[in-house]
Formats: structure tokens, sequence, C-alpha cells
């Protein structure tokens, strides 16, 4: 067997990111050949990832790509906050929101085989994971279109969002990155549930309802005028949920409705999406 040396472990540290046990024992396996040490710590790296599916990855940060009125969010989780926030973890999160973006994913199914340098994303995690010792997975992912689509993280990536506006027409870029920004800032502190009272999810509006008649009933109101309190209630619940209604964050007299049409009459929002690490 030939002599391993200390720079030859050194060196296949500094090019695989493995501890120096590790490195030292794929060079005595692979008896010196450095290429073949690489394959057999990769190999032992998949393994250890493998090993690490049942951890629970609730740490993390969002990164955000847009561009040609598409925008992607990547939720990238882990285990700690401190790999959250370790240089290399968020260089490769916004490398997986760029391929999302450059590749037009439409389908999350596509994401395990998104080239990242080369390699595919389901590879590039279980290298990532062996290298730093903890688990990671895109736990979420999100892709909104529109004739202008802008992103805001917030936090230090605990939260992204996306928002798409329409009838942007007229509008200079600064104008929309301004209004496009506001938006965001909006949706990432108030959370609304939908763009305007027509979108509100069926099942929500349902149990909204639901709650405020029971709460009307336990108040002793009678039972023939429970619709309509519960009717009345829900016009709040619009009010507080609903980003269109909601009260603009910078300007109380206005609700985001009217700020967009202060902006410019045909000013929309066609759509937002909000992801948060330890959330929905």
């Amino acid at each position: 067997m030939s002599t391993i040396t200390a720079d030859q472990v050194k060196r296949l540290r500094e090019v695989t990111g493995a501890g120096i046990m590790d490195c030292k024992k794929a060079l005595e396996e692979a008896q010196g050949d450095f290429e073949q040490a690489i394959d057999l710590l990769r190999k032992k790296g998949h393994k250890m990832a493998a090993a690490r599916q049942d951890r629970d990855a609730k740490e993390g940060a969002v990164f955000a790509a847009v561009g040609g009125g598409e925008g992607h969010l990547i939720l990238l989780a882990c285990e700690t906050d401190f790999v959250a926030k370790n240089e290399e973890f968020r260089a490769f999160g916004q490398k997986i929101a760029q391929a999302a973006l450059q590749n037009h994913v439409t389908d999350e199914n596509a994401l395990p085989s998104l080239s990242i340098d080369g390699v595919p994303l389901a590879d590039k995690l279980a290298d990532l994971t062996a290298k730093i010792g903890e688990k990671m997975e895109v736990s979420r992912w999100a892709r909104i279109t529109g004739e202008y689509v802008t992103a805001y993280i917030h936090l230090g990536g605990r939260i992204g969002v996306l928002v798409a506006l329409s009838g942007t027409a007229g509008l200079s870029p600064e104008q929309l990155h301004e209004v496009g920004q506001n938006i965001a800032m909006q949706v990432a502190a108030l959370r609304p549930v939908s763009v305007d009272r027509n979108s509100v999810p069926a099942d929500l509006l349902a149990r909204e309802k639901e709650i405020a008649r029971e709460q009307a009933r336990a108040e002793g109101k009678p039972e023939n005028l429970l619709e309509k309190i519960a009717v009345g209630k829900l016009e709040k619940f619009f009010k507080e949920s609903v980003l269109l209604e909601q009260e603009y964050f910078k300007d109380s007299q206005k609700s985001i409705g009217q700020y967009l049409k202060s902006v410019s009459p045909s000013l929309g929002v066609v759509g937002f999406v909000r992801l948060q690490v330890g959330g929905k």
C-alpha cells in the first residue's frame, strides 16, 4: 500500500470538504489515486445524505430569481440557523433559484434533475449534505408570472415574496420597482390570503362564516339573525385578510387597492406568493 501524505489529505479535504479522517481513509482505499478517492467520498456522501433523511430540516432560507415577467422562490431547508447563514449554503440556494428561472421550471418534479454547475440538483444536495453535515432539501418552490414580477426577501431570507403586477403600461422601471416592493412588503408583513375577495378559497370562506355564526350564537343572538351577523363579520375579515382591501402599511388612509389606483388607474395585482422558513 502506498504511503498517504499529509499534503494529499489536505488537498483532498480542500477539494471535497470532507473530514480529515474520511479523506485519509478514502486515499488509503484508493491506494493514493486522487480521482478514485473523490469518487469514494462522493459515494460515501450519498450514503451520509441518505442516512440523514430522518432528521428535521426546520431552518433554512428563501431565495428568489426574477426576470422576463417570471419569478421563482426556493426555500432551501437545513437543520440549524448556523448552516442557514453559511455562505456556501446561501450561494447554493441562489443558484437553484436562478437555474429554475433560466430553465422556466413549471413543475416541482423537474427540480431534482435541474442542472446546477453541470450536476443534477439531487446529487448536489447529497454532496453538500455530506460536506456540511446537515440534511438539506428544497422544501418549497413557487413560480409566478405577469407583466411585471418583483421579489422581496425579508429578515435575511426568513421570508420571501413574489408579486406580479398588471396594467403596467406607461410606468417607468423605477415606478414599477417601487410599487412592486411596497406591495411585496405588505404581503410579507400582513400575510393576506388572496388578492381580492373573489379569490378567497371557498373552504376558508366557509370556515370564517361558521366561526362568525358560532360566535354570534354564543353571544345569545337570535338564530334568525345569525346569517346576517356572519355576513357582517366577513366584511371585517375581508378588510384584514384580502390584499386589495387591506390598509396600506405606509398610508393608513388608503387601502392597497386605492394606493395602486393613485399610481395608475389601470395598475393591479395578478397574484402573489409568500414563503416563510418554519411556516406557510
